[in-house]
């Protein structure tokens, strides 16, 4: 004897070998042996052999006509037996019924089910409207081959060109147009970048580069709507000084300037002065809405989005030839010993002498000619560099190197740039948006160059002070803390005024860049508080202590922060590569620094270099350039010589490690904060 019976919604068929009161051991062709509940037995039979009924069945059910079997069918409840007796005969046969049944099965569009075998015919309208979704779905589906197809042809339909980035990084995958790339690729063995490459769809890799980075953190555009920069309405006293802004020359929020009082009296006064939009945008108004939502300035080579319209900037940036709204802070020394005497805050007007630009007075400034009053270049001193000027300059230096050496005495080891920093200047560009294909030239900058120095220095002082007054009078702010040097030790972000270990400071508040990050102008409205409510300053403070709203920011500000510098770094191995192509490089010097990396001499690139197994880290090398890869941003390189003997001893320089990382169109820096210029270096840097 054999049965028939529902096996969690599959019909199978064995030989009985034993039967209960409420259940059957049958065994299937396969010689395993299952139990069966007796209510889902649905047949008994002799003949044909199992096999033989559920083949003959298939064949039988894919006859019977669904329209007219629904026709057929009784209106109320039945079973497969009673259709297989309306629809073919009565009584009908074995077979007639397990096809009834297996055709009832596979149609619940028109027949649902009401139990075990047992059926029940679906409304007129529910089929047309199940009926109509089958066929479009079979349309999609064909629809999704056709792309498929093109895909593979080398070819790319518009409606997935339109959804490339979304197909790439945030795919929802049951979306025909990511279906047909899955195909696609499935049936031409690339992977789906390589093939939407093939397939054109990638017009320009600059474009790919940056419609991606908009697509993931800008999707709604990255315009500003209609802002009005609220007015500064406090009567503020205007400062005595001749204060002086140094930043490079593309640099439109100028948020930071220096004055020098008291030369030759023995205590000498250095103002650090700090644009103040803070005295006029409140918490939760239209301009603080759009800065909450940035978060940050965007930098890139050639091209910045910023955090604030250019409008509301203007309102509030420490131009030249105007007396700009700002929070000072005023720090005294000793002039023959450098010994800091105290510090003062003020909210103040600053007449702002000059705006001082590092790409026109570097080569000027110099350590020699701060040094030595009697040093002259060949050529003479560009206007803005007065004697008096240069006096000062020469004292900030000064102070700045003797702030640096107190610091790493707390920090336990100097801090040590031997690798400069790169600049990027795009031939023509003019600050408009890049095409990508614009000349670039790479250039140089000498990390702890003098006016480096001195702004680095100066703003450590002014975060850290100011931290450290927050803390005391028991206003939260927004702090940078690391816990140690220890190799893995990051930077992090909270709202106590913990150690800056890489910095060598007791605490350390980012407010010198409030035009440029969020953070900075939320620690300015503290300590804005701060200066005109003194010890009662926490009650009057926009963020209370534990507002939990500070950790929200600082959890937005962090994630932003980091795809922003991400994005830099990426977009500048871009211009990197390009600018290989432009200048026919094929071969350059480079120093291993990593397992198989190599660290490019005159170049900010990192590549793989194969030959580099084996060798220690410092060795110099010759490296044959492969193809690159503008997409991927990807090159790799061949050692084609060793430069030196024997690698000379290489000091790890300040925790930096900068890895490739291992996925496709992607380049992972990872840089310790353990640098003061990673920190505090003015200009159009992210860091700053």
């Amino acid at each position: 004897m054999h049965a028939l019976f529902d096996e969690a919604g599959k019909f199978l068929a064995g030989r009985i070998l034993s039967e209960a009161e409420a259940s059957l051991q049958v065994e299937l062709e396969t010689g395993k042996r299952v139990k069966v509940k007796s209510a889902n037995l649905l047949l008994r039979f002799e003949k044909p052999a199992p096999a033989e009924l559920l083949a003959a069945a298939q064949n039988l059910s894919s006859s019977i006509e669904l329209d007219l079997a629904w026709e057929f069918a009784p209106e109320e409840d039945f079973g497969f037996a009673d259709l297989a007796a309306v629809y073919f005969e009565d009584p009908p046969s074995l077979t007639q019924q397990a096809a009834a049944l297996l055709r009832l099965h596979e149609a619940p569009h028109y027949f649902r089910r009401a139990g075990k075998g047992r059926y029940r015919k679906a409304p007129a309208e529910i089929i047309q409207q199940a009926l109509a979704a089958i066929e479009k779905k079979r349309l999609l589906q064909l629809q999704i081959a056709e792309w498929a197809q093109e895909l593979g042809h080398g070819r790319c339909p518009q409606p997935i060109r339109e959804q490339l980035y979304k197909i790439l990084f945030k795919p929802d995958k049951n979306a025909p147009e990511y279906k047909a790339v899955v195909e696609a690729a499935r049936a031409t063995q690339l992977a789906p970048l390589d093939l939407l490459q093939k397939a054109g769809a990638i017009d320009s890799p600059y474009q790919f580069h940056w419609r991606r980075f908009l697509f993931e953190n800008f999707p709604k555009g990255y315009g500003f709507p209609r802002l009005e920069a609220p007015e500064i309405r406090d009567d503020l006293p205007t400062a005595a000084v001749q204060a002086y802004s140094i930043d490079d020359s593309a640099t439109t929020e100028i948020d930071d300037a220096l004055s020098v009082q008291g030369l030759g009296s023995g205590i000498v006064t250095v103002g650090i002065h700090i644009a103040a939009p803070g005295l006029a945008v409140q918490r939760g108004d239209p301009v603080d809405n759009v800065s909450r939502n940035r978060l940050s300035t965007v930098y890139m080579p050639g091209y910045k989005l910023t955090m604030l319209p250019d409008e509301v900037v203007q309102r509030y940036t420490l131009q030249e030839g105007r007396a700009c709204p700002a929070v000072s802070l005023y720090v005294a020394f000793k002039e023959d010993t450098l010994e800091l005497l105290g510090h003062e805050t003020k909210l103040e007007r600053v007449p702002i002498a000059h705006n001082l630009r590092h790409d026109q007075i570097d080569q000027v400034v110099t350590a020699a000619w701060l040094e030595d009053g009697a040093f002259a270049h060949a050529t003479p001193d560009p206007a803005p560099l007065t004697p008096a000027l240069r006096t000062e300059l020469a004292f900030l230096y000064r102070l700045a190197r003797h702030l640096k050496a107190q610091r790493e005495i707390v920090r336990g080891k100097p801090e040590t740039f031997t690798r400069p920093d790169y600049t990027f200047k795009l031939v023509g560009n003019d600050g408009a948006e890049p095409r990508g294909d614009e000349q670039v030239v790479i250039g140089t900058r000498s990390r702890g160059a003098p006016l480096d120095l001195i702004v680095a220095e100066a703003m450590i002082l002014a975060n850290s002070s100011w931290g450290q007054w927050l803390a005391e009078l028991g206003v939260p702010a927004i702090y940078r803390s690391q816990a140690s040097l220890a190799p893995g030790i990051k930077v992090r972000m909270g709202t106590k005024a913990l150690p800056h270990a890489g910095l060598g400071v007791k605490s350390y508040a980012w407010s010198t860049s409030p035009l440029r990050r969020y953070t900075d102008l939320v620690n300015q409205w503290q300590i804005i508080a701060c200066a005109r409510h003194g010890r009662t300053a926490a009650l009057a403070a926009p963020f209370r202590p534990k507002d939990a709203e500070l950790f929200a920011i600082i959890s937005g500000f962090d994630a932003a922060y980091s795809a922003y510098n991400g994005y830099q770094a990426t977009i500048e191995r871009y211009w990197t590569l390009k600018h290989i192509e432009q200048q026919g490089i094929t071969e350059l010097e480079a120093t291993v620094f990593k397992d198989n990396l190599a660290r490019a001499d005159t170049l900010p690139l990192v590549l793989p270099v194969l030959g580099a197994q084996g060798l220690p880290r410092g060795a110099r090398v010759r490296v044959r350039l492969g193809a690159i890869d503008e997409v991927a941003l990807d090159v790799a390189g061949t050692v084609i010589e060793r430069l030196d003997a024997e690698a000379a001893p290489v000091e790890e320089e300040a925790d930096e490690d900068e890895t490739l990382a291992a996925g496709p169109i992607a380049i992972a820096v990872d840089v310790n904060e353990s640098e003061a210029p990673a920190e505090t270096t003015g200009g159009d840097n992210p860091a700053s």
